[in-house]
């Protein structure tokens, strides 16, 4: 064999070595999917594809699934632009009240969401766990979930405000969000 033939062969044999790794890491990916739909699938109890594919597209993992459920709170407390003390008391009380322990991951990721108010992505894959998840429970458990997590999120939004923290006035934006948060229930 000649040399410009050796060289086009190892081209060849360079270019298959390439595309055989892209096809390698593609399976991997859709595998790593999959175990991970099917994690979520089992922690959260939701059977929807769409609902569980937009989870992970939104990078939900599932040992951090739990924390979702805190979303209302923090976003209520942040939808005027700032989190205050009497915001943040009320956050970790109503934590404290939803089992969720000070050593916990979840508490940890809370008092981050505290420090630094977190992206508009949070907020979406909140409402499309609590979408799919409304799917899985009848009418009644809906509406006590919702009453049980609308409740604390309410309890967030009048922690701030009024004088010397009396009146408890609820701002325009803390009401749309609550409202926001409530519509995400089917």
């Amino acid at each position: 064999m000649d040399l410009d033939g050796k060289m086009a062969e190892t081209l060849d044999d360079l270019f298959f070595l390439k595309e055989d790794q892209k096809l390698i890491n593609q399976l991997k990916a859709m595998k790593k999917l999959k175990e991970t739909k099917e994690e979520l699938r089992k922690v959260s109890g939701i059977a929807n594809e769409h609902i569980l594919e937009k989870l992970v597209e939104l990078n939900v993992r599932p040992e951090t699934l739990a924390t979702l459920s805190l979303v209302p709170l923090i976003e209520v407390a942040w939808a005027d632009g700032s989190l205050d003390d009497h915001e943040k008391m009320a956050i970790l009380s109503s934590a404290d009240k939803m089992g969720f322990s000070k050593d916990s991951g979840d508490y940890q990721i809370l008092e981050q969401w505290m420090t630094r108010k977190p992206t508009k992505d949070l907020l979406d894959a909140w409402i499309h766990y609590i979408k799919g998840l409304c799917e899985q429970l009848s009418k009644d458990e809906v509406q006590e979930l919702k009453n049980e997590l609308i409740g604390h999120a309410r309890s967030i939004a009048s922690a701030s405000g009024g004088f010397l923290g009396l009146g408890h006035k609820i701002s325009k934006s803390e009401k749309e969000m609550v409202e926001t948060l409530e519509k995400a229930f089917c």
